[in-house]
């Protein structure tokens, strides 16, 4: 570690911070229903919209309705995806001419990108067509992300309505989030991007002849649009089979902190626009400190545990910080142009966040620095998460903070002026059990069964490590991959699909069960034996809460597998 790495750290968290503020304002006016700049120009295609689609803008929703009419959207996107992947040879803007998309990989692919996972089994440049990647990878980061941030804006009216039976309407929410959130910034982050040298045309791929006479191709395509929308909507799904290592995907080193900022950016925002719907911005800069500092001590250790090296190398009596190929620390699996200190902020903003894209391969840092993505997504996908469902994974551990700082006062609960009874109290420990669920199981299940062991391309602690990430990334709805894991094969691909709906779905209904509840209730003036929950007493308990559950949880498989892997290699043994 140096002073030019802390340095960057600190200028990724202050772009962070200074693009979030502003941002949180304007998304609570959206979401209030108040008027924005954008009203002029937008509000008549939002209301073209509604009229084309039949939708009743002043028609609020239980919950429940809610639930369906966010469980029907998903599900009818699924199918249009999964349908153009299957008819793509037949479809146009197609000049590679690429085949059809197996059954089972449609199958998975289509789950990915419908849940905000985006986990691929496939290389971008050489499965999908340009419409396939337009029509579905492109479009379906706007409406997955819709969706995360409609969840959250009903949890929200949750708290804030007195004795109410609706919590909104979804595709009001859902249309408004594209439209005045999502939208306008893909489009100033594409065009910044485009300057940057990022590819945006339909042209065919390029071929290239080297200096030693053998033939390349160059692919290229919409690429500005989707990498655009895949940061800024928490989606991560490369255009390319690099990712963001690709330099067509990420260019420069202003496009890879544009690339770090965007994964944070709305996630951070909704944040500071939840203060301002809830009518106290000190609960926002509660939960934001402890999402900025459980994000700072991952990246802390990352870059501690990569800028310290291979200890192996070291022991050779390489001098690595004054290699060329190395300059300093593990760059094994690195770009140079990016080194240790960005590889190592991107990795834990991509797995603090839902992104799951990467300019680096996680496969390839030490024990220590892979363990830090993966207990980021571990954790809950709560420091900061997906685009809405971040802040309502978090939302569900403050009841459970709140709920044992109210056993401490000898009081029931409360947040907000709403008490945490035992039914959502329940939903709030139904909502953390289903991740730790299913990825042991399906994990587990990949250990013992041939199908899985044979996806794994090392043996001990570390191929646990890449079938452990698979399945945290599949039902964190992450999306990135340790790397090494063969999982294109219909044990992994079917797995995996099941995985990510149950991390999205089986999360999603008992929160907006909540939600419901919620408004359902009064609002309780404080009193003197409330708790505050804007303090740095609560920011401690909150990210307590977090790490002994998810200790308590994950630190057994966590020692067969990283931590292991750790100690041997310091004794000389690798995997």
């Amino acid at each position: 570690m140096n002073a030019a790495g802390i340095l960057q750290v600190v200028i990724f968290f202050a772009v962070v911070t200074a693009g979030a503020i502003p941002l949180g304002a304007y998304m609570a006016r959206v979401y209030s229903g108040e008027k924005t700049w954008l009203d002029p120009v937008l509000g008549p295609v939002e209301r073209l919209i509604y009229k084309i689609c039949l939708i009743k803008p002043d028609q609020e929703q239980h919950w429940t309705v809610y639930a369906v009419s966010c469980l029907m959207f998903s599900l009818i996107g699924l199918l249009l995806m999964y349908a153009v992947m299957r008819l793509q040879a037949l479809l146009p803007l197609n000049p590679a001419e690429m085949s059809a998309v197996a059954p089972d990989l449609a199958f998975n692919t289509a789950i990915s990108f419908t849940t905000n996972t985006n986990w691929q089994n496939y290389g971008g440049e050489s499965t999908m067509a340009y419409l396939t990647q337009m029509l579905g990878m492109t479009v379906k980061n706007f409406t997955s992300a819709a969706t995360g941030m409609a969840v959250l804006v009903a949890l929200v009216r949750g708290f804030n309505r007195r004795q109410a039976k609706t919590v909104g309407n979804f595709y009001v929410d859902a249309v408004r989030s594209i439209l005045y959130v999502l939208l306008p910034l893909a489009v100033i982050v594409c065009l910044v991007l485009v300057g940057q040298g990022m590819p945006q045309n339909l042209d065919a791929y390029t071929e290239a002849t080297t200096l030693e006479g053998a033939k390349q191709v160059i692919a290229q395509g919409p690429v500005a649009s989707q990498v655009a929308i895949k940061h800024l909507g928490t989606n991560g799904g490369g255009f390319f089979n690099a990712n963001s290592a690709h330099p067509f995907e990420n260019p420069t080193a202003l496009s890879n902190l544009i690339e770090m900022a965007g994964e944070l950016l709305i996630s951070a925002g909704l944040v500071f626009a939840f203060g301002r719907m809830i009518g106290d911005k000190r609960q926002a800069r509660a939960i934001y400190i402890a999402m900025a500092l459980m994000l700072a001590i991952g990246i802390g250790v990352c870059y501690w545990a990569e800028a310290a090296g291979n200890p192996l190398v070291q022991a050779m009596g390489v001098d690595v910080a004054s290699t060329d190929v190395a300059p300093g620390g593990n760059m094994e699996g690195k770009e140079v142009r990016f080194g240790v200190a960005n590889s190592a902020i991107f990795a834990a903003a991509t797995t603090g966040t839902s992104t799951g894209a990467v300019n680096s391969m996680h496969d390839s840092f030490t024990p220590l620095g892979g363990m830090v993505p993966l207990v980021n997504i571990m954790l809950g996908e709560v420091i900061f998460g997906g685009v809405g469902c971040g802040l309502h994974g978090m939302i569900v551990f403050v009841i459970v903070a709140v709920f044992i700082a109210g056993l401490m006062v000898g009081r029931t609960p409360e947040y907000l002026g709403k008490k945490m009874e035992a039914k959502e109290v329940k939903l709030a420990v139904l909502c953390i059990l289903i991740f730790p669920l299913s990825i042991l199981g399906f994990g587990a299940l990949a250990m013992v069964l041939p199908a899985g062991l044979a996806g794994m391309s090392a043996a001990g602690p570390h191929g646990l490590s890449e079938v452990l990430y698979a399945y945290t990334s599949a039902t964190g709805n992450n999306g990135s991959a340790f790397g090494g894991l063969s999982g294109n094969t219909l044990f992994y691909n079917t797995t995996l699909a099941a995985a990510m709906l149950i991390g999205r779905f089986l999360i999603i209904v008992p929160t907006l069960a909540i939600a419901g509840s919620l408004a359902a209730k009064k609002i309780v003036p404080p009193s003197s034996g409330t708790f505050p929950t804007h303090g740095s007493l609560f920011i401690g308990l909150l990210i307590a809460v977090i790490v002994v559950i998810g200790g308590l949880t994950f630190f057994p498989v966590l020692a067969l597998g990283p931590v292991v892997e750790h100690f041997a290699l310091a004794a000389g043994t690798l995997f």
